[in-house]
């Protein structure tokens, strides 16, 4: 006989799975190549289980960004406190990583994604979402021992998910743009951000 009732726990633990499983499959191909089918069979539930848990992919993808963000936290941190590292190579590392998400499980959306996720939010899941993307970006900051005014806080969103989005839009996406170059771009990129930062880092918020 099938089992039909789980106990919350179960629940949960079902629930975490299909996040952390979404989270591995959509760093590693995309979220908008990554199928539910993918996710619920790994898991190992039916189609209709898997949608008592999550109405719509979308509401699985928000789930996915939300629970990653401390991991995101973290990793910034370790690379802070690692010793062998400057401030500068630990900052460089950590952007490096997030531009090149697929190699080190971290979950970018493109700009296909973006726009996708964005038109099916309701203007309250839109608000929280800009919200957390905010408050994540502005504990980077002070992980980077930068005081994370509303500005800078912005400023550095607005510089990180262009480099990030650029990497992942090459060549699909900008076929305009020269693939050959797309490495030395992020590089560039991801230098111009260090050096910005190092200059918050040495200028108190109230001296701007």
């Amino acid at each position: 006989m099938p089992k039909i009732a789980y106990s919350e726990e179960e629940r949960e633990q079902i629930r975490s799975a299909l996040v952390n499983t979404g989270l591995k499959l959509m760093a590693k191909q995309g979220f908008q190549h990554t199928t539910v089918e993918q996710i619920y069979k790994a898991v190992g539930i039916s189609r209709t289980f898997f949608y008592t848990f999550f109405p719509t992919k979308e509401d699985l993808i928000l789930e996915v960004i939300y629970v990653q963000q401390p991991k995101i936290l973290a990793f910034a941190r370790t690379l802070m406190e690692d010793p062998s590292l400057s401030w500068r190579e630990g900052v460089r590392q950590f952007l490096h990583a997030c531009c090149y998400g697929e190699r080190n499980g971290i979950a970018v959306l493109s700009i296909e994604e973006q726009q996708m996720i964005f038109r099916r939010l309701s203007e309250e899941s839109s608000r929280v979402f800009r919200e957390r993307q905010a408050s994540l970006f502005g504990h980077i900051l002070e992980c980077f021992g930068i005081e994370a005014s509303r500005e800078r806080i912005q400023l550095f969103t607005n510089l990180s998910l262009a480099a990030m989005v650029i990497r992942r839009a090459i060549p699909q996406t900008l076929p305009f743009l020269v693939p050959e170059a797309a490495d030395a771009t992020v590089e560039i990129q991801i230098n111009t951000i260090v050096a910005c930062l190092e200059k918050m880092k040495e200028q108190p918020v109230n001296l701007k």
